[in-house]
Parts: C-alpha cells; sequence; structure tokens
C-alpha cells in the first residue's frame, strides 16, 4: 500500500508543479511579447480575454504532455505501472479536496470583484480571477497528499 500512496502523489505533485509552471512561463512569454511596446495594453480586456482562451488548450495539452512523460519516467525508473484503480478513500480524498478547492476559488472570485468595487485597474481583477483558479488547483494537490499521508 506504501508503493501506491508514492506514486498517487507523485502524480499530484507532477500536477501541482505543472498547474504552477505553465501559467507563469504562458505570463512571461505573453507579457514579454506585447506589453512592452505597449503598457496600456494591461486594461485592454478583449486582449487578456482572448490570451486566456488560448490559455486552456495550452495548458490541456501541456498537461497531458506532462503526464505521459511522468508515466513513462515513472516506468523505466520503478518498472511499475501508475495505478489506475481507484479505491473509496481516493474518492473520498478527492472529494474533500475538491470542496476545499473550490472555496478558494470562491474566496478569490469574491477578491475579484471586489478590487472592481474598491476601484482598482481590470487587470487586477483578471489576475486574482485566473490565480484564484490556479491556486485552487493546487490547494487540492496539497490537500490531497495531506489526507494521503494523514488518512481521513
Amino acid at each position: 500500500m506504501e508503493g501506491k500512496m508514492y506514486r498517487k502523489e507523485s502524480q499530484i505533485l507532477v500536477t501541482m508543479f505543472s498547474l504552477i509552471l505553465i501559467p507563469v512561463i504562458y505570463a512571461l512569454i505573453v507579457y514579454n511579447k506585447y506589453v512592452p511596446g505597449n503598457p496600456d495594453i494591461l486594461n485592454d480586456l478583449a486582449f487578456w480575454g482572448k490570451r486566456f482562451i488560448v490559455l486552456v488548450p495550452v495548458m490541456v495539452v501541456a498537461l497531458i504532455v506532462i503526464h505521459i512523460i511522468f508515466a513513462i519516467i515513472n516506468k523505466i525508473v520503478t518498472n511499475q505501472d501508475i495505478p489506475v484503480i481507484t479505491d473509496e478513500m481516493d474518492r473520498l480524498i478527492d472529494l474533500k479536496s475538491i470542496k476545499i478547492s473550490r472555496w478558494v476559488t470562491s474566496v478569490g472570485f469574491l477578491l475579484a470583484f471586489g478590487s472592481q468595487a474598491i476601484g482598482m485597474q481590470p487587470w487586477v481583477m483578471l489576475a486574482t480571477l485566473i490565480s484564484s483558479c490556479f491556486l485552487g488547483g493546487v490547494v487540492e494537490g496539497i490537500v490531497q497528499i495531506y489526507f494521503y499521508r494523514k488518512g481521513i
């Protein structure tokens, strides 16, 4: 059972690392490509909407590729397949972690719209919305690892 937990934890860590790394790299690329020549673009909601729409498929493809690479490396190193069977404990941990993740995301949404209520720039709202979504995913991973180690 210990090996199963290790593999699930390592999968969770790969996902968390990806949820942090991919948007940061994407944001840096977009920022460095478009903002230095036109700083007013920070408040252009249409521009950021288009960039976010592009980010979604980029994230999906990148996560799939990263998990495939992880599975290959895991197979080479441990000579074991990644478990595909989930038991009741896995489902319960998923449900509890998703619940906490949704709370984090909801607080982020409230903060984002609160930023507009107090008159901050539109890009603050967008950054808060997008960050809260990714932060919710990271918190979900942290909670899953916590419950796998502690138990439910």
